[in-house]
């Protein structure tokens, strides 16, 4: 992605090539933050502001993606451009698990594709229009049935992949996402734990109060296989996590990569869980199974699955209302707060999880 036009003094060169389809995502539908537009004059402009508390004085996270606003219906949508010579199935898997039927079946947990956009005079290059979703980890869980909610939903959605013989190869936890509905004030895209007017903290309501959804995303080197394909071979490739068993062997040799990905999101729970929060044990001997350093010992995600769904079963509703503590979250305000929501919970009959048994 590069720019023929001059920088503008307070844009990265990344950010330039944005405000240069300024106008072209506007008719397509798609307005960009003020800070993209051409006509772009910094607020802080002639003022005692510093850029940094301004809200068009934060640049986008990453180079290749970017905020919007759907101006049909005000929705937040993210833009991500991609080079199809580079990811040639992105797309194609994208727009497999957005288009009827599989986009209504609720055990369907990819990110949505809602439009693509060929990028003028750049052959190679698309646009994707999804969801703004956010980081699946902030805030902190404060319960057992939050944890189980999330867990359930990812196993769920990989089992709905692998099932429709798809491999998402890089399911670690920076591709795992979850949607808005437990925040009160729309978030800010660069600085999430503030509002997107950058004046306050974002307000939120627990996970138990407002359930999220969770989501895959990152398709890039994703593939879709025959169902007579039993036993796909693919050379290796790194994703985003660089420590699968198998990768680090001396004789690179072509693997299945199903296996693959339930170490992947094995690896994706213990850093999330296992090795953030206590309370969490019971996900233990799954999680060791499912990072077996030999692919051939690892459960399926259909077997994955079928052993969480048995071992909550055995919760009860106290078990699952029980705390659990992250480990930089443990001071005697949020232990009060936590028994303050409990009780809470209890009185208005909200249930300690929302996801449902199989």
């Amino acid at each position: 992605m590069t720019s023929t036009s001059a920088a503008h003094s307070h844009l990265a060169e990344y950010e330039i090539w944005w405000r240069d389809h300024y106008n072209f995502l506007e008719e397509k539908g798609y307005k960009l933050r003020s800070r993209y537009s051409p006509d772009w004059v910094p607020s802080w402009t002639n003022t005692n502001k510093v850029d940094i508390n301004c809200e068009d004085g934060i640049s986008s996270p990453h180079y290749l993606l970017l905020d919007a606003r759907r101006t049909q219906d005000g929705a937040r949508v993210l833009l991500k451009c991609i080079d199809v010579s580079r990811h040639p199935y992105e797309i194609e898997i994208g727009r497999y698990f957005s288009r009827s039927p599989l986009s209504e079946d609720p055990a369907n947990h990819c990110v949505p594709i809602y439009d693509v956009l060929e990028v003028p005079n750049a052959e190679h290059l698309m646009i994707l229009v999804m969801p703004l979703l956010r980081n699946a980890t902030d805030p902190y869980f404060d319960t057992v049935g939050e944890v189980v909610d999330c867990i359930h939903q990812l196993f769920e959605g990989l089992c709905f992949m692998h099932r429709h013989h798809v491999a998402h190869r890089d399911c670690m936890q920076l591709n795992i996402l979850m949607d808005g509905s437990m925040f009160i004030d729309a978030w800010h895209p660069s600085e999430q734990y503030m509002s997107e007017d950058l004046k306050r903290a974002a307000r939120h309501r627990t996970r138990t109060q407002s359930p999220p959804r969770y989501y895959y995303i990152d398709f890039g080197i994703s593939r879709k296989y025959e169902a007579s394909n039993t036993n796909p071979l693919e050379d290796p490739i790194f994703g985003g996590d660089k420590d699968v068993p198998e990768f680090k062997e001396d004789n690179f040799k072509p693997r299945n990569p199903f296996p693959t990905d339930v170490w992947y999101l094995g690896h994706a729970i213990q850093e999330t869980f296992l090795d953030r929060y206590s309370g969490v044990e019971f996900l233990s001997g799954l999680v060791s199974d499912m990072m077996h350093s030999d692919p051939a010992q690892r459960p399926n995600m259909d077997e994955v699955f079928s052993r969480f769904q048995v071992l909550r079963q055995g919760f009860s509703k106290w078990k699952l209302r029980s705390r659990v503590a992250h480990e930089d979250d443990g001071s005697l305000f949020d232990f009060l707060a936590h028994w303050a929501h409990r009780i809470q919970y209890i009185v208005r009959r909200i249930s300690p999880t929302h996801t449902l048994l199989s």
